[in-house]
């Protein structure tokens, strides 16, 4: 017979049992709502690093923590499929600025600086949402209309970097981005409609390969294209300004080592087709073909008046684009948002939640970017760069050129393009302002800034805004374009293209 006394120690027993149980059941549900469905792994990594960087600050200090939190981001942007890094890299930046190693001003100083690119996700990626229907329209005739497969890898690449040295490269990589997610979708509504079509996993897997080949010939078309000119790439605003070219002189400059670039780029496309290396060099399935073609057919024959007419509007407001691009008539964000107004009106948009959907491919991005924006501004006050700068400006000749050269493009890759260009070009503008080098010598590290921010960077997908849109877009995951696919398949680019800009350095002395 228990005592009163035995009884309390029991039911104390059981509450403290039962306390504790329901703090381990709180501590496992907040640890599996953490990061959702993420693998258990990745959240464990995640909670490592955010508990090992304020130890490393003491131990190791800030510069060398600096470093450490940027290769914790970089990452986040690899497991890209495993979670957005979004949340990983914006919990990363939060912690640097907690630590000190930035500050909210700084975040915000840089954020201003680069307005112009988060103008750009937010309404130019948004206004080709309403141009959808006729870009669908206009590249699967060209798709299913050249049958030879290498023919339309270089028409692919050749169009996208033509259309690059002239547009935002951005811009002509959302374009593509939304067809490519047309192409994927109509095959998948069609195979669910039809469970006993031929369809199997050989031939999606086989479409997958495919229409990853196509995304990367336009990713690199935007990079070969891009250094071409002065509105080909946000940095090449930066570094005409300070060296004062304009458009055709900006041309002019570059043309000893972007033109070579240009060919070598195009070349490695036929190589890389022609021989099915690199995971390029995939046919488009028959079955995935027919299915295309006979929706395309059924398209045709179904289109009412109403919907040939809103081909018309959608192709005029592209002209329009194409136009008020080209000509620089205002920032190219707010082309965007001239873009949406002009196709929303023409095309019967009227409701607030029918706009929303336009914005959700582009808003997680410019998200996305301002979190970037917290890393670039920690490498700025932390002053991480200057010693890489300082020494290679000490070097003369061709060798400092290509030291420029290969260290712009080693940090791009692992930092921002337009925030790496700012800083070279503005030391190498003080070294001439003290007389430290000829204009000529200038004009020439200015090239060779041009090139190392647009060239070598290819080599991962945070190293041009265009490869990280394509890399955290959706079709990304429809496809199976991994992190470390896009760098296998961006790599025979990076060395043809890199090596070719690196002799042809030497024509410019």
């Amino acid at each position: 017979m228990q005592t009163e006394g035995s009884m309390t120690d029991t039911v104390d027993t059981r509450a403290t049992s039962l306390g504790r149980r329901d703090v381990a059941g709180g501590v496992a549900a907040i640890f599996d709502n953490f990061l959702g469905h993420s693998p258990q792994w990745y959240k464990a990594t995640v909670l490592g690093f955010l508990a090992l960087n304020p130890l490393a600050l003491l131990v190791i200090g800030p510069v060398a923590t600096g470093w450490l939190i940027v290769a914790q981001f970089l990452f986040t942007l690899a497991m890209a499929l495993k979670c957005y890094p979004l949340m990983p890299g914006g919990l990363l930046a939060i912690q640097a600025i907690l630590l000190g190693l930035t500050n909210v001003n700084s975040v915000y100083e840089e954020t201003v600086h680069q307005l112009p690119v988060i103008l750009l996700i937010t309404f130019m990626v948004s206004g080709v949402y309403f141009l959808k229907d006729f870009l669908f329209f206009a590249l699967t005739k060209m798709i299913l209309g050249v049958s030879n497969r290498i023919a339309l890898a270089f028409a692919v690449c050749a169009s996208i970097s033509f259309f690059s040295a002239f547009l935002d490269a951005l811009t002509i990589l959302a374009v593509l981005v939304t067809v490519v997610t047309g192409f994927y979708e109509v095959y998948q509504r069609v195979v669910a409609r039809h469970p006993d079509s031929p369809a199997k996993a050989a031939e999606l897997e086989k479409f997958r390969a495919f229409l990853r080949g196509m995304l990367m010939h336009a990713a690199v078309g935007t990079a070969i294209g891009g250094v071409c000119t002065l509105v080909g790439e946000p940095e090449n605003l930066v570094i005409g300004a300070v060296a004062g070219w304009n458009f055709g002189e900006f041309f002019i400059q570059v043309a000893p080592v972007s033109l070579p670039v240009l060919a070598a780029g195009l070349v490695t496309c036929l190589v890389l087709e022609h021989f099915r290396v690199f995971g390029y060099g995939a046919e488009i399935p028959r079955g995935v073909y027919n299915i295309l073609k006979d929706f395309d057919v059924e398209q045709e024959r179904n289109m009412t008046h109403r919907q040939k007419m809103l081909l018309v509007t959608q192709g005029f407001v592209c002209a329009v684009l194409i136009v008020a691009l080209a000509l620089h008539v205002a920032e190219v964000g707010l082309v965007g948002l001239a873009v949406i107004v002009l196709a929303a009106a023409l095309n019967g948009v009227n409701e607030e939640h029918k706009l929303g959907k336009a914005f959700e491919t582009g808003l997680p991005f410019a998200s996305l970017l301002v979190v970037f924006f917290v890393i670039v501004a920690m490498i700025h006050d932390q002053h991480m760069f200057e010693p890489v700068i300082q020494w290679v400006l000490g070097m003369d000749g061709y060798f400092r050129l290509l030291m420029v050269y290969l260290s712009n493009g080693l940090l791009s890759a692992v930092s921002d393009n337009v925030f790496v260009a700012a800083i070279y070009i503005d030391q190498i503008n003080e070294a001439l302002k003290a007389g430290l080098m000829t204009r000529e010598q200038f004009d020439d590290l200015a090239v060779a800034v041009v090139m190392g921010t647009g060239i070598p960077a290819m080599a991962t997908p945070n190293g041009q805004a265009a490869f990280l849109f394509l890399f955290t877009s959706a079709i990304a995951g429809l496809v199976q374009l991994s992190y470390g696919r896009m760098v296998w398949m961006a790599l025979p680019y990076v060395i043809a293209t890199s090596v070719v800009a690196a002799g042809a350095l030497d024509f410019l002395i």
